[in-house]
C-alpha cells in the first residue's frame, strides 16, 4: 500500500490556493499598478469612477430568501464622515452619527426610493463622536466616545433651546473616561420607560455609582499567576471589565446592573423585558484554551461574565460566571435590535439581530426560552463584502429594517431591508414559555443591591435549584445580605447542592482578591478559611455531579486565592481528597483539577498531567496542562522534564492569534525558571534544541505521519456504513481522529479548536450522518456563507483569495490562510476591480482518505454526539 505523502493532491492544491497573497502573487510593478489606476479613473460606471469609493452595491449583498436590500444613501465621506449610530427622533426622523464628527438628521424616504441628499441636515448641536444615540423623555441622549480628546467623553442630553425643533442645547450629564474602541457605547430605553441602560466596554473607567446589583467583591480569582497579553493589550485593566449601568433620566443616579464583558457595543430588550447584548472576542487569543468567541449574552441582574485580561479569561463553565446564550464566532460586534415592528414573517419579527462589523455579517439569532433563561441558534441573515455593519433599527412606520455600514473612516452607507415574499407578516403572538421560571428569577433579583430581612428565607431554597440562572440569582441575593446573618447556615447546610453555592458565596464575601485589596482593608479572617475548607472537605466527591465537582474545586481555588495558601497539614488533607480524582475523564474538570494540584504542589501531578498533555488531540487542551505545569516544582523526573521541554519544540508550530507565540514563550519562560541549576545541567541537551519552523501543510502532514492512504472514499459507501455502524463506537478514538485529520485547526468544538470554520458543536442537530459525510467529502458542494472566501481581483490582474476580516479607511484586510489567523494582507480598495465569492471551499478534499472505515465511523459518532461520551452511539452492546 502506498504511503500517503502531503495528505493528498486535492488537499495541497486547495491549501495552496487559499494562501495566495500579495506577497506570493505575480508582481507587475508599481508603474503598472499606477497606470491601471489612472486608466480606471477615466472609466465610468453609472457615472462614477471605478476607483472612487461608493457604498457596497445591493447586488453584492446576500440576504435571506424573500427579502430585498436597497441602498438608501451613500454617505459622502468627505462631508458627512462615516456613520456608526442610528436612532429615530420623536417625529420618526432618523438621526445618524459620524464616528469622528457630528450628527445628521433626515426624514426616511418612502419604500423603494433613495434618500434625497438635500434633506440630510447637520444637527446644529456642538457635539461630536457619538457612539450611542437614544431619543427619550423628549430629548436626544448621546453617549460620546471621543478618540481624539477622551476627556470629552460622557453622557450628554441634547434639546432645543427655543422649542423650535433645532437641536442646539447640549448638557453634560456625566463625564466618562473611555479608551478608543473599548469606551462608552450604546444607550437603551428601559422596558418600563423610566430609565436608561448604558453600555460600556472594558476600556471605560468605571464611573461613580450609587448602587450595584453586582456584589462588590470583584476579583481576578486566578490560582496560578496570570499571563498578560503578549502585545500588552489591556494588561492594566482588572475586573469588573465592561459594565452595563442603569441610569436615571437626569443622569444623576447610576446603578451597576451587570459586568465582566470585554467590549459590548449595543443591546436590545425582548418582549419580556429581558436584555441581551453581543460581546466581542479577543482575536489575539485564537486557538488558546482561554479564547472566548463573540457571544450573545443574557444580561440578567447582578451578572458577572468573567472577562479578565490576558490568559485570565474565565471559561463559561466557572460557577461564579454567567454563561453565554450562544457562541457566535470571530468578529466585531456592533449594533443590535429585535425585529419587533417589522413587516416580516413571525420568525423574523421575533429574531434578535446582531451586527458583525469585521466579517460583514448580520445574524438573526432565534431565541428559545429554557428555564429562567434562553437557548439560541443563529442564521446568517445578511452577508456582503465589504459590509462593515455599524447599527440597525426597525422603523415601525414602514415596517422596514434599516442598517448602516461605516466606522473607522471607511465608506459609509444606509440600507433598507423589506420583505417581498409570500409568508404572512401579521404581528407575531407573544410567547409566554418560561414565564414561571423567569418570574422566580426576577423575584430573587428583587433582593439584588439591597439588604432585606426576608432575603435569606426566600433565596436559600433556590441555591440548589437545577436552573443555573435561578441558582445565580439566589446566590447574588444572599451575597448582598449581612454575612453574619447567614455564615453559620452556609457552614452547616446539609444539602450538598445548596452548600456548594453558599460556600462559594461565603468565600467571595469574606475573602479579598489580592489584586483588588485596598490599603484600608483588614487582614483576611484565616479562621473563616479554616471553617470553609473544613466544610468543603466533608462533601462526598462520589455523591456529587460533574458540575458540582467543578464547583467544589473552583471554590477551593477562590478560597486559596482570597485567603492565601493553607498550612501544610491542611494542604496534605486536601491533596488526599483531590489527587485521586485526576484525571477524571472530563476535560473541564481535568483542567481545574490540574491547576489546583499544581498550586498545591502534588507529587503525582507531573506524571499524570504529562500523560494527558502528550495524548491530547487539540492544542488547546495541551496548552491548558502546559500552562499549569509551568509552575510545578515537585514530582518531576528527567524523562518527564524532557518530554515537557520537547513539547515546546512541537508547540512552536502551533498556530493561533497575534499573541499566540508570546503566550507559548511565557509558558516556556516560567517553566525554565522553575528548573533548579542541577536540573538545567541534566537537561542541557534538550534545552539546547531549537524548534524547526514548518509550513501549515508540513505540520499537518507530520501530524498524520505513519498513516497510509487507505482509499478514496465515496459518499454512498460511507453513508451506508453509517446507517448500520453508529453503534458501540469508540469515543476516545473519535476524538483522536477529529484531531488527527486537522479538524481542530479550523473548527470550534465544545470550547476548543479554531474559529475560521463553522462551529461543529451542534452538528448533530443540523446533519444526518449522510449529510455530515457529504460536507466532508464534497466541501465545495455547499459552502457555509459565513466562511465563503472572497476572490479580490485587482486592476493589475492580481488575485487574492481569503476572508475579509477588517477595514480601515481604504484598506481591506484579508485573512489568506484560515488555519493561520495571522496570515493577512492589506489591499487598497481603490485598486480592486472586483470582489466575488469563491466557488472553492477552504476546506480541503480527501481528508478521510487516510482513515479506515472504523476510524471514520468513530469520528462521525464523536461529532454528531456533540462530544458526549454518554451518547447511545458509544454504549457497548447496543
Amino acid at each position: 500500500m502506498k504511503r500517503f505523502k502531503l495528505l493528498s493532491l486535492a488537499f495541497a492544491v486547495s491549501f495552496l490556493a487559499l494562501q495566495l497573497s500579495a506577497a506570493d502573487a505575480p508582481k507587475k510593478g508599481a508603474d503598472a499598478a499606477k497606470k491601471a489606476a489612472r486608466k480606471a479613473a477615466k472609466s465610468e460606471s453609472t457615472g462614477q469612477a471605478i476607483n472612487e469609493n461608493k457604498s457596497t452595491p445591493p447586488e453584492r449583498i446576500h440576504v435571506a430568501k424573500g427579502f430585498k436590500v436597497e441602498l438608501v444613501y451613500s454617505v459622502p465621506g468627505d462631508k458627512q464622515g462615516s456613520w456608526v449610530n442610528l436612532c429615530l427622533d420623536g417625529k420618526g426622523r432618523m438621526i445618524a452619527s459620524d464616528q469622528y464628527g457630528g450628527l445628521y438628521r433626515f426624514p426616511l424616504p418612502p419604500l423603494g426610493q433613495p434618500l434625497d441628499p438635500a434633506k440630510v441636515e447637520k444637527v446644529p448641536a456642538d457635539i461630536r463622536a457619538a457612539n450611542g444615540l437614544l431619543w427619550a423623555f423628549d430629548a436626544l441622549y448621546v453617549m460620546v466616545n471621543d478618540y481624539d480628546t477622551p476627556e470629552n467623553s460622557g453622557l450628554f442630553r441634547v434639546t432645543s433651546s427655543h422649542g423650535d425643533d433645532k437641536l442646539d442645547k447640549v448638557e453634560l450629564l456625566r463625564s466618562i473616561t473611555g479608551r478608543r474602541d473599548h469606551g462608552p457605547h450604546a444607550l437603551l430605553l428601559a422596558p418600563d420607560g423610566k430609565s436608561i441602560f448604558a453600555i460600556t466596554g472594558n476600556g471605560t473607567k468605571p464611573t461613580e455609582f450609587s448602587s450595584s446589583r453586582v456584589p462588590l467583591h470583584w476579583g481576578e480569582d486566578h490560582l496560578l499567576p496570570r499571563m498578560p497579553d503578549g502585545r500588552g493589550f489591556m494588561r492594566d485593566v482588572l475586573a469588573p471589565g465592561g459594565i452595563v449601568y442603569k441610569v436615571s433620566p437626569d443622569g444623576k443616579k447610576w446603578e451597576v446592573y451587570s459586568n465582566g464583558y470585554r467590549n459590548i457595543f449595543d443591546g436590545a430588550f425582548n418582549r419580556s423585558g429581558e436584555l441581551f447584548t453581543y460581546d466581542s472576542d479577543m482575536e489575539y487569543d485564537y486557538n488558546t484554551p482561554w479564547y472566548r468567541p463573540t457571544r450573545i449574552c443574557h444580561v440578567v441582574s447582578g451578572s458577572e461574565f468573567g472577562w479578565r485580561n490576558g490568559a485570565g479569561k474565565w471559561p463559561a463553565w466557572y460557577p461564579d460566571s454567567v454563561p453565554p446564550v450562544l457562541d457566535i464566532g470571530p468578529g466585531s460586534p456592533t449594533g443590535m435590535t429585535f425585529g419587533y415592528g417589522a413587516k416580516f414573517p413571525a420568525k423574523y419579527q421575533e429574531a434578535l439581530y446582531a451586527c458583525d462589523w469585521s466579517w460583514g455579517r448580520l445574524y438573526a439569532v432565534h431565541l428559545k426560552p429554557q428555564g429562567a433563561s434562553y437557548t439560541a441558534t443563529k442564521e446568517d441573515f445578511l452577508t456582503g463584502a465589504p459590509m462593515p455593519l455599524t447599527d440597525i433599527l426597525i422603523n415601525p412606520k414602514d415596517g422596514a429594517m434599516y442598517f448602516a455600514i461605516g466606522g473607522r473612516k471607511v465608506q459609509s452607507g444606509l440600507y433598507r431591508i423589506t420583505y417581498t415574499g409570500n409568508e404572512s407578516t401579521s404581528t407575531a403572538p407573544a410567547d409566554d414559555t418560561g414565564a414561571g421560571a423567569r418570574a422566580i428569577r426576577q423575584q430573587l433579583e428583587g433582593f439584588h443591591g439591597v439588604q432585606d430581612p426576608n432575603a435569606i428565607k426566600v433565596a436559600w431554597p433556590y441555591l440548589g435549584d437545577n436552573d443555573r440562572f435561578i441558582r445565580w440569582a439566589a446566590r447574588v441575593a444572599i451575597e448582598h445580605q449581612p454575612v453574619k446573618t447567614w455564615a453559620d447556615k452556609a457552614l452547616k447546610e446539609k444539602d450538598a447542592a445548596k452548600q456548594l453555592e453558599a460556600l462559594l458565596a461565603l468565600t467571595r464575601v469574606t475573602g479579598i482578591d489580592p489584586f483588588h485589596r485596598k490599603p484600608t482593608d483588614p487582614p483576611v479572617d484565616k479562621a473563616m478559611q479554616i471553617k470553609i475548607l473544613a466544610a468543603l472537605d466533608k462533601l462526598d466527591w462520589k455523591k456529587l455531579t460533574n458540575d458540582q465537582r467543578v464547583e467544589l474545586v473552583r471554590t477551593y481555588n477562590v478560597c486559596f486565592n482570597r485567603f492565601g495558601r493553607p498550612d501544610d497539614a491542611t494542604v496534605k488533607k486536601i491533596l488526599a481528597k483531590l489527587d485521586p480524582q485526576f484525571p477524571s475523564g472530563k476535560r473541564e474538570l481535568n483542567a481545574i483539577l490540574c491547576e489546583s494540584l499544581v498550586y498545591l504542589q502534588s507529587p503525582t501531578i507531573a506524571k499524570k498531567a504529562m500523560a494527558l498533555l502528550l495524548t491530547s488531540s487539540s492544542q488547546e487542551e495541551q496548552m491548558e496542562y502546559a500552562k499549569s505545569l509551568r509552575m510545578l516544582k515537585t514530582g518531576w523526573t528527567t524523562e518527564l522534564h524532557g518530554d515537557y521541554l520537547n513539547w515546546f519544540l512541537k508547540a512552536a508550530n502551533y498556530r493561533g492569534g497575534a499573541s499566540f507565540e508570546k503566550f507559548i514563550e511565557f509558558i516556556q519562560t516560567d517553566a525554565l525558571a522553575s528548573l533548579s541549576a542541577e536540573e538545567k545541567e541534566t537537561l542541557k541537551d534538550v534545552l539546547a534544541k531549537k524548534p524547526v519552523k514548518k509550513t501549515p501543510l508540513e505540520a499537518l502532514s507530520e501530524a498524520l505521519a505513519g498513516k497510509s492512504f487507505v482509499k478514496e472514499w465515496k459518499l454512498d459507501e460511507l453513508a451506508m456504513a453509517a446507517e448500520r455502524g453508529l453503534k458501540a463506537r469508540n469515543f476516545e478514538n473519535g476524538r483522536k481522529m477529529f484531531g488527527a485529520v486537522g479538524c481542530f485547526a479550523c473548527h470550534r468544538f465544545n470550547n476548543e479548536g479554531g474559529m475560521t470554520g463553522p462551529d461543529l458543536s451542534t452538528a448533530g442537530s443540523r446533519y444526518s450522518p449522510r449529510d455530515f459525510l457529504d460536507q466532508i467529502i464534497n466541501p465545495s458542494k455547499e459552502i457555509n456563507e459565513q466562511f465563503v472566501p472572497v476572490v479580490l481581483t485587482k486592476l493589475d490582474g492580481e488575485q487574492i483569495t481569503g476572508i475579509i476580516v477588517n477595514l480601515s479607511g481604504d484598506s481591506v484586510t484579508v485573512n489568506t490562510d484560515l488555519s493561520n489567523p495571522n496570515q493577512r494582507t492589506g489591499v487598497d480598495r481603490k485598486l480592486v476591480k472586483s470582489m466575488e465569492p469563491s466557488k472553492v471551499s477552504p476546506m480541503p478534499e480527501g481528508l478521510l482518505n487516510v482513515l479506515s472505515q472504523e476510524d471514520i465511523m468513530d469520528l462521525v459518532a464523536y461529532v454528531l454526539s456533540g462530544g458526549n461520551a454518554q451518547n447511545g452511539m458509544f454504549a457497548k452492546g447496543r
